[in-house]
Formats: C-alpha cells, sequence, structure tokens
C-alpha cells in the first residue's frame, strides 16, 4: 500500500508522520484491499483539518475532520474512513449474496 501525506502550511513533524502510520495500521488489519492513501493535513487560522482519500479495489473513499489539534483532527478522520470502509465492504458482501441467490434460484 502507498502512504503519501502532505501538509498545507504546516510542517509534517516526525510525531505527526508516526501518528498517522499508527492509525493506517487499524484500516489495513480491517481491509488489506487498499491501493493507496492521500492525507493532507492543513491549518488555517484556529482550524486543524485533516483530509484523506483512500482508494480501495474499484472504489475512492474521501474524508476529512476539523478540530482545534492535529492528533484530534487526525483521530476523528480515520474513524470516519473506517466507517466508510465498513459499509463498502458489507455492500460488496451483500451485492456478493445476492448474485449468489439470484444463480441458485436460477438453476
Amino acid at each position: 500500500m502507498q502512504l503519501q501525506l502532505s501538509g498545507q502550511k504546516i510542517d509534517v513533524t516526525p510525531a505527526l508522520r508516526e501518528h498517522v502510520t499508527a492509525k493506517l495500521d487499524r484500516l489495513t488489519r480491517l481491509d488489506d484491499r487498499i491501493v493507496s492513501l492521500n492525507v493532507v493535513l492543513s491549518v488555517s487560522k484556529l482550524q486543524q483539518r485533516a483530509e484523506a482519500t483512500m482508494n480501495v479495489t474499484g472504489n475512492s473513499l474521501h474524508a476529512e475532520a476539523i478540530g482545534t489539534d492535529m492528533y484530534a483532527s487526525i483521530d476523528m478522520l480515520f474513524d470516519k474512513l473506517v466507517n466508510q470502509l465498513r459499509r463498502y465492504r458489507e455492500k460488496l458482501c451483500d451485492k456478493h449474496q445476492h448474485e449468489a441467490r439470484e444463480i441458485r434460484q436460477a438453476v
């Protein structure tokens, strides 16, 4: 999997990079079909924003989180990505089960 971490108006410190990679482990344990993850951290006045675009086999998921602390924003961002990934996996599972039911009924 490919991880790209960048910052706008903020230096990406080793501590921030380590925090993102630790959260990324949670995603990779959930699903191994993740192709790439692009994370952008930005600061504007009092807002700390974290955005991510995750490419999964056959789909692209996007989430963003805004908070007063960058670490809290990253935590919220990865919680949103986990929820989106779970819904995507359930949708795929339901689709495959529906197709299997149709095949059984046709026979």
